[in-house]
């Protein structure tokens, strides 16, 4: 199989093929670019290109970047690896080499070596292919482990003997699963076999390159399938023991509930559907966190699990932490719909009253879109004709929220007496009271009491304010917001 014209085509291929031919270096275009230039994923301009030189990847990058004349280039040293970045395009560059493990790291003993070393090092036959950019030999497909064949049944295949691969650099065991999820490919037997039984050997690779996995995987179109394979190799449990403990139906007196476990992956593939937000469907993944800790059984009621969302929402942070994820706004939002996520399905009745759409939009605020697409997801049932119900009761929610909002402006509520105001107008310092003030008439604004303006707060403020012996130091005059 020949690319020698796509080469002429491409002008980062063509730049670097030219440089290679000056300086007489021996270079290839390899791994996940060739991959899926024969899926057919990629254009002429890819994003992401790796290069293997026979020599010195660092000296090649340098030679290339100043025959191009611009981008921005980063060496490493101790890695030999180089990344040009030249516009959007990231150019990778690093020498052939060998590699060999120490059981107690990934961190491998480095080698000079040849294409043929550097190949063998690759983590499957689908990533292990090669392109020639050497003048001899322009545009070759270098395939030594079968890597098209692979391609073509779809299948995820270790170039060597795949208990060696995975000892020696655990981390490719995720990898393979999420190029499984992301390429809707199989794991081939031997190769998933051996994924079980070296899964414990996940431990020795740091936290964050399994999460950066792990959200790739998530992210994929269907993120179900990667996360049952690793239910199934015996990963998650090492590396995300909460949602294991989802699995699982327990019976009592001829009574069940459902798999939380199957359910909380059908609750994510139906958020993947509408929203590839990853922080909307870590909201999935985690809704139902607690409801292990939350199970009772109760003769009349059967199974409950009351209190999950609160319970939940008070876990999310200490997961985040323990995966490394950030414990910024993303963490708040994934805690924030943890927490709210069953209020909607309580509003789904004919007399759904004012005050509690108030009450919702305000605690959602900005995010009872997510909300509310989180809500819909949670509707798994197989029962189709209770699922059209449910979906159509939002629907009437979303409706009624949406005429409350317009009329009363709670979705990004700011009070609309400040603590400075009220301070001000009863002549008293920071406090308890201060708070307790601004709280009633936040409650009063929910219940319907008075409108969500200044003219009406002010007046409730002046009315709370005497009952609780304040006297006003500035009566009758309205403070200016």
């Amino acid at each position: 199989m020949q690319f020698k014209s796509y080469i002429s085509g491409s002008p980062m291929l063509s730049l670097v093929a030219e440089v290679a031919s000056d300086e007489g270096i021996e270079t290839y275009v390899v791994g996940g670019y060739v991959r899926d230039l024969l899926l057919k994923k990629n254009g002429k301009n890819g994003k992401d290109l790796d290069f293997v030189c026979i020599g010195s990847g660092i000296d090649l990058a340098k030679k290339v970047k100043a025959k191009s004349g611009k981008g921005s280039l980063a060496t490493f040293k101790n890695f030999g690896t180089a990344m040009l970045k030249i516009e959007d395009q990231e150019l990778q560059f690093v020498g052939a080499r060998k590699e060999s493990y120490r059981a107690s790291s990934r961190k491998p003993i480095v080698e000079d070596g040849t294409l043929e070393d550097d190949q063998n090092r690759r983590d499957f036959t689908i990533n292990a292919l090669a392109i020639s950019l050497n003048e001899n030999d322009l545009g070759t497909l270098l395939d030594p482990f079968g890597g098209i064949k692979d391609l073509k049944k779809k299948i995820i295949r270790t170039p060597l003997d795949p208990k060696i691969t995975f000892s020696d650099d655990p981390l490719r065991m995720i990898r393979a699963i999420r190029f499984s999820a992301q390429l809707k490919f199989d794991i081939e037997p031997d190769t998933f076999e051996a994924i079980i039984n070296n899964a414990e050997r996940i431990n020795i690779v740091s936290q964050e390159r399994i999460t950066d996995e792990l959200n790739k995987i998530i992210l994929s179109e269907n993120p179900s399938y990667g996360l049952n394979l690793l239910y199934e190799s015996g990963l998650l449990k090492i590396i995300f023991p909460e949602i294991v403990e989802l699995a699982g139906v327990e019976i009592i007196e001829g009574l069940a509930h459902k798999d939380n476990f199957y359910h909380t992956l059908k609750v994510l593939d139906n958020v993947a559907k509408y929203s590839d937000d990853l922080w909307l469907r870590w909201a999935a993944i985690l809704h139902d966190i607690a409801k292990p800790a939350t199970k009772r059984f109760d003769k009349k009621a059967g199974w409950t699990f009351h209190g999950h969302e609160d319970k939940g929402s008070r876990m999310v942070p200490g997961i985040f932490r323990r995966l490394k994820l950030p414990l910024n706004e993303n963490m708040k939002f994934v805690q924030k719909l943890v927490k709210l996520h069953l209020r909607p399905i309580s509003l789904v009745k004919d007399h759904i009253t004012d005050s509690a759409l108030r009450r919702l939009l305000l605690e959602a605020g900005k995010d009872i879109d997510s909300l509310m697409s989180l809500c819909r997801a949670d509707i798994t049932s197989k029962n189709d004709i209770k699922v059209k119900r449910y979906l159509a009761n939002f629907d009437n929610v979303e409706r009624k929220m949406q005429e409350v909002e317009e009329r009363d402006r709670i979705r990004n509520f700011q009070p609309p007496v400040t603590g400075l105001q009220i301070m001000e107008v009863f002549d008293i310092k920071p406090g308890k009271v201060v708070g307790a003030i601004k709280e009633e008439i936040k409650e009063a604004v929910i219940e319907g009491k008075i409108k969500n303006n200044f003219e009406e707060a002010y007046a409730y403020m002046i009315k709370i304010g005497k009952q609780n012996g304040l006297k006003v130091k500035k009566s009758g005059n309205i403070i200016e917001q």
